[in-house]
């Protein structure tokens, strides 16, 4: 009886060693491009800023408000880089503190509006980029990608709480 494994090697030519060999390949690349890419737009929003800090605010701005802590877990970044961050953000206007209502020791972080409509350009601007790059790929297949991408995204989140609570 053939396996999963058999089957997609006959269909695929790989053997999953090969698949995993190419998968971390594929993801080392798109990871270096991807921190080039953001340091290149927290320059964007504003001179001051690097990637670090564009990747807070639009987490932020996608599922703010949040604590600190809680950005440092799923950004995976140690507490000094994103009170750093934070802290220069703040400066900047791009985001705001304020009392945690669940906890008055405690701020949350949320993004201000200049920092809102900054970003939104900046997104809407990078959205089209990847429409017209992709124009000539299938609807399905630019679903797909996200699909897949997400849930890698989601499995890395997981897997930075684990870490954060061992």
């Amino acid at each position: 009886m053939s396996t999963t494994a058999d089957t997609h090697t006959a269909t695929t030519g790989l053997d999953s060693h090969e698949a995993y060999v190419r998968l971390e390949r594929e993801v080392a690349l798109l990871l270096r491009r991807s921190r080039a890419i953001s340091g290149r737009l927290g320059g964007e929003l504003h001179r001051d800023l690097d990637g670090a800090a564009y990747g807070l605010l639009v987490l932020l701005d996608d599922a703010g408000p949040l604590r600190a802590s809680d950005v440092v877990v799923r950004l995976g970044l140690d507490k000094s880089t994103v009170s750093r961050q934070v802290a220069a953000l703040v400066d900047l206007g791009m985001v705001d503190r304020a009392a945690d209502p669940d906890d008055g020791r405690a701020q949350v972080l949320s993004t201000s509006a200049e920092g809102h409509r900054r970003l939104s350009e900046l997104r809407e601007a990078r959205r089209a980029r990847w429409e017209a790059d992709l124009a000539d790929w299938p609807t399905e297949d630019v679903a797909t990608l996200a699909a897949l991408l997400n849930r890698l995204n989601r499995l890395g989140e997981a897997r930075g709480a684990e870490d954060a609570t061992s």
